[in-house]
């Protein structure tokens, strides 16, 4: 790594072209971000005695290590804003300039517009993309080619290039604005100008270090650039294109920390480790070390990331094109409950995969809400649940799948428990629910159980019947008896006297009957909740605990606990023996290419002898003859075989195989071989079948 003071157009003029990569973040600088820069141009410019301005850093690859003068462009790893934004200044001057007339237009040795243009701007003999000096990624690159050009960006595009061209246009036609201490201020602009060797600094290290000022990225800022950084270019804007930008614009328009909320869960899914949310990117880099050691590829794991991405959007971001699921993962979006997700993700892959139905999903789903929703009313804690469904599925049988799922829930003892009906019933009749945060959430599934049409609660508000005016009416008190006060404040916002209503204002604090009876009135709402309150002849303690029973009772069947056998439960608890895996715990087995390519194996393997038999682990499949001779461990990209020979006994003229005597892996064998869509299929279960000789002890 070189690393020296330049002026920033000392860079600009030596550079033959500046490359922002397709993986960096698009220009995002505010008004805030250049109203700084052009205060500090414009007090270096004023300032004689000031040699010089530091305004950061600029870090870039070389694509050619051979010599400064190469022709080749050098990709920014930081300090692409400060760059563009120097750019988008330098081509608004000259803009300006060009409109002074001609004896003007050079306000400061080196600042005509054609000399701006030639050194800053352009390589005025070459063609095509080469013959700008920066070149941005996405929208940027067209607005940024086309103010060069000098026509207007085309409309429509997103982006900030155009905008902060505007901000700058704006301040340089200020008539009281000396265009000579602009440019003055310019050639003050000093950087650290650090260079990097491709194939021997670490740009990603790098770039981390030098990201401690300026706009902090965010989480999804770092990853992206960490598993694209080191592809060759080719490759970032295949995986780019095809993966990355697909699952950003999944989460357009949610909020930043969306995305790193379901990196998160992700990351549980995959490590079994929930990392705190500031830790999620070295969490992640982490991941991706393991994976890529044990020979996965970065786009593999961009793939797989992807695919886990939309579907949390689908749950989370209500992009579930199934209304009845859609339906689901709105409930349990309206009880905030994002711990859930970790288990949720898996069960949805299972669900794509073929393994559950719809209709097995929104079960689970349900028995999911009704969990969290459940524990909320009862005021018991949450800090457990996190832990709770970080190892929720270890405990899932996939073959019975949801009755493993009710197993399991109704196993969890002490806090972690899933509360009674009893327990449920109880504190539904007696918390506060009008302070309860899910209030809304409640209410409308309450109003809408056994609906058909549904209706929009937020057309309503909540009323209390009961009501909150602690100067209560002489009716009100004579209907509650000499122990009003204490009555009032016991049961004001209990389940029994709250209700909905589109008429708040007008019921204020009358008494009973006149709510009763009024002209959109008790006895005139459309509402089930407010059903039997027209027939009421008033509203007592007693009249509130009988409607508080009857609701607590809907509210039962709507947030149910599930039911099994205690036999049932029981067997689920014991441990799971190795008979009981199949085909259905390993999800890498299941898409339709891969089952066949699996089948087609299992069928070779099988084939070699009568006396082989397989068998499904929690981990792979084995095959045996008196032991066994090649595992199967499905993996993502392929199926990676364990084969119980030594390298050195096998004869693999192609070199396809791996000692993997001395590392952790699943399996018997000592070397493994792939095995994908693409493979030499024969040539493969050619090595298998010198495994299985080597262990009958053929020759």
């Amino acid at each position: 790594m070189k690393a020296v003071d330049s002026h920033l157009l000392t860079l600009l003029k030596a550079s033959s072209q500046f490359i922002v990569p397709i993986y960096q973040r698009v220009y995002s600088w505010q008004d805030s971000e250049c109203a700084q820069l052009w205060a500090d141009i414009l007090r270096a410019g004023a300032n004689l005695r000031l040699g010089a301005h530091f305004t950061g850093s600029i870090v870039y690859v070389a694509k050619d290590q051979s010599t400064n003068t190469s022709a080749e462009p050098d990709l920014i790893i930081d300090g692409q804003q400060r760059i563009t934004t120097v750019t988008l200044i330098l081509t608004a001057l000259a803009a300006q300039l060009e409109a002074l007339p001609e004896d003007a237009r050079e306000p400061w040795d080196g600042f005509s517009p054609k000399k701006i243009r030639n050194r800053y701007l352009l390589n005025d003999d070459e063609e095509g993309e080469r013959q700008f000096k920066l070149i941005l990624s996405q929208n940027d690159k067209d607005a940024l080619i086309s103010l060069l050009q000098g026509v207007e960006p085309t409309d429509g595009l997103v982006t900030r290039v155009a905008d902060n061209y505007a901000y700058f246009q704006q301040r340089l036609a200020d008539p009281k604005l000396d265009l000579a201490v602009v440019c003055r201020g310019l050639d003050k602009l000093v950087v650290v100008d650090v260079k990097l060797e491709r194939g021997v600094d670490n740009p990603q290290l790098v770039f981390e270090a030098m990201n401690s000022t300026g706009k902090k990225l965010s989480q999804a800022d770092l990853i992206r650039n960490y598993v694209l950084m080191d592809l060759p270019t080719k490759e970032q804007e295949k995986v780019y294109t095809a993966y990355w930008r697909p699952m950003e614009l999944e989460f357009s328009g949610a909020d930043e920390s969306q995305f790193d909320e379901f990196v998160r869960h992700y990351l549980t899914i995959n490590t079994g480790d929930i990392p705190r949310l500031d830790d999620i990117y070295e969490a992640f880099k982490d991941h991706a070390v393991v994976n890529t050691n044990a020979d996965e590829t970065i786009q593999s794991l961009v793939v797989e990331l992807r695919q886990y991405a939309r579907r949390y959007c689908a749950m989370a971001l209500g992009k579930e094109p199934d209304p009845k699921l859609r339906r689901a993962f709105k409930d349990l979006d309206q009880i905030k409950a994002d711990v859930v997700y970790p288990f949720l993700l898996e069960a949805y892959t299972d669900y794509e995969l073929g393994v559950l139905d719809r209709d097995e999903l929104h079960e689970i789903v349900q028995m999911v809400t009704a969990y969290i929703f459940r524990r909320a009313v009862c005021r018991i804690p949450t800090n457990s649940l996190n832990k709770t469904f970080a190892s929720f599925s270890a405990a899932i049988r996939k073959d019975r799948y949801v009755d493993s799922v009710k197993a399991h829930f109704l196993s969890l003892k002490s806090y972690r428990s899933f509360p009674t009906d009893i327990e449920f019933r109880a504190s539904l009749k007696t918390t506060d629910l009008y302070n309860f945060r899910r209030r809304s959430y409640f209410l409308r599934l309450l109003e809408n159980h056994g609906r058909k049409e549904h209706v929009t609660i937020e057309d309503y508000t909540i009323e209390h019947i009961l009501p909150q005016n602690e100067n209560l009416s002489e009716e009100w008190r004579e209907a509650l008896g000499p122990d009003w006060a204490d009555l009032q404040q016991k049961h004001l916002h209990t389940l029994g006297n709250l209700t909905l209503t589109g008429y708040n204002s007008e019921y204020s604090d009358h008494s009973f009957e006149t709510k009763r009876d009024m002209e959109g009135g008790f006895r005139d709402s459309p509402l089930r909740l407010n059903k039997g309150l027209g027939h009421l002849a008033t509203w007592n303690v007693s009249e509130i605990e009988k409607r508080a029973e009857r609701l607590a009772e809907d509210a039962i069947a709507v947030w149910p606990r599930p039911e099994l056998p205690d036999n049932v439960i029981a067997e689920f608890q014991q441990q799971r023996a190795a008979s009981d895996f199949s085909i259905e715990d390993h999800p890498h087995l299941l898409p339709p290419k891969r089952r066949q390519l699996f089948e087609q194996f299992s069928n070779e393997a099988l084939a070699l002898d009568p006396g082989i038999t397989r068998h499904f682990l929690k981990h792979y499949v084995a095959f045996k003859a008196e032991t066994n001779f090649v595992d199967v461990v499905p993996q993502k990209g392929r199926l990676r075989l364990s084969l119980n020979i030594p390298l050195e006994a096998l004869h693999d003229e192609r070199g396809l195989a791996w000692d993997v005597s001395r590392k952790g892996h699943w399996g018997n064998g000592v070397t493994e071989v792939g095995l994908n869509e693409e493979s030499d299929f024969n040539y493969v279960i050619g090595l298998v079948r010198q495994a299985f000789e080597y262990q009958m002890g053929g020759d």
